[in-house]
């Protein structure tokens, strides 16, 4: 909740807080029980969307037939759990990273809202919060910036170790035209090279659901990192880096993001995310909403984690996540 509430404690209503802030209070936490009661409708139908989009990759069936199979039996979306659980817990822990970071600060913000979406792959858009107070300083926006990525990470790491001991290797080849291939970033190949022994000029990775829970997170943990405008990664590059640098760093990284959609043509993965951007960056004239307090530095062991960072953006992010053989 925001420092600058007003006190809605007994001794402050005994000293003369008038029926208005009593109602004001009481409105106050009427919506904070329909936030948290969204937010868990949010929850229950994403899981089921999500559920949904694991049977894709347990059936591999893209079209209608898996959707009304579920409606005849119902059961048979617990086979999706694999792919929903491991997924929806990683989404989860960024946004509570940000959420107890953002209640550590005093800061007023929602609980995390996600998005079901019927989405084949994914199932979901994601889930966020949405902060209501302004970022008092630079330190402040930091560490509410890197919680939510580090925190989610922190849970992919396991995934992605149980997912791709589950997961198959073929020949190089195998697989019929038509087929979607999925991006491998650095750290997914780092994982099937010690686990699995995978060479990607020699072989073919087929990935467990949980595999491709880890990917879907790993892919989310990047784009957030991203040192553009209202990202994790553009309040992390703020807070380092300042509001005029962060501003050059975010029409750099959107120019550099716009050449990587087309390197990954006739599947540019990346445009429809960088045109979002662009719309919502509109609205403060391409700035970042500027902090309350505007320190000169954020001191050594945040630069560190700021660094930190930067890696796991390198590790993470995948320049062609989908390409069709």
């Amino acid at each position: 909740m925001s420092s600058n509430l007003p006190d809605y404690s007994p001794a402050a209503l005994q000293n003369g807080a008038d029926t208005f802030s009593v109602l004001a209070l009481s409105r106050l936490r009427n919506s904070g029980l329909r936030s948290w009661g969204v937010s868990a409708l949010l929850f229950f139908l994403t899981l089921i969307s999500a559920s949904f989009a694991g049977l894709f990759y347990v059936t591999g069936d893209l079209g209608s037939q898996i959707f009304f199979a579920v409606i005849s039996h119902p059961r048979l979306i617990l086979f999706g759990l694999p792919f929903s659980i491991p997924l929806i817990s990683i989404l989860l822990i960024h946004e509570l990273g940000h959420y107890f970071a953002c209640r550590y600060y005093q800061m007023h913000c929602t609980p995390p809202y996600f998005i079901p979406a019927p989405i084949v792959l994914t199932g979901t858009l994601g889930a966020f919060i949405k902060i209501k107070s302004q970022f008092i300083h630079r330190r402040a926006l930091f560490d509410i910036g890197v919680a939510g990525p580090l925190a989610g990470f922190v849970l992919i790491i396991p995934a992605l170790w149980i997912g791709i001991s589950l997961s198959e290797l073929i020949p190089k080849g195998s697989l019929a035209p038509g087929t979607w291939i999925f991006g491998e970033p650095i750290i997914f190949r780092i994982f099937a090279a010690i686990l699995l022994g995978y060479s990607p000029d020699k072989q073919e990775l087929l990935a467990h659901p949980i595999a491709m829970a880890a990917w879907v997170g790993i892919l989310a943990t990047s784009l957030n990192l991203l040192p553009i405008w209202q990202l994790d990664g553009g309040h992390i590059c703020y807070a380092i880096m300042g509001r005029l640098r962060q501003r050059k760093m975010s029409i750099i990284s959107i120019v550099l993001l716009i050449l990587i959609g087309f390197w990954g043509w006739p599947t540019p993965s990346y445009l429809l995310f960088t045109i979002f951007l662009l719309i919502v960056s509109m609205r403060f004239r391409f700035y970042h909403p500027p902090t309350l307090m505007e320190e000169k530095s954020i001191g050594p062991a945040r630069l560190f984690i700021g660094i930190l960072a930067f890696l796991i953006l390198v590790l993470c992010f995948i320049p062609v996540p989908i390409a069709i053989i």
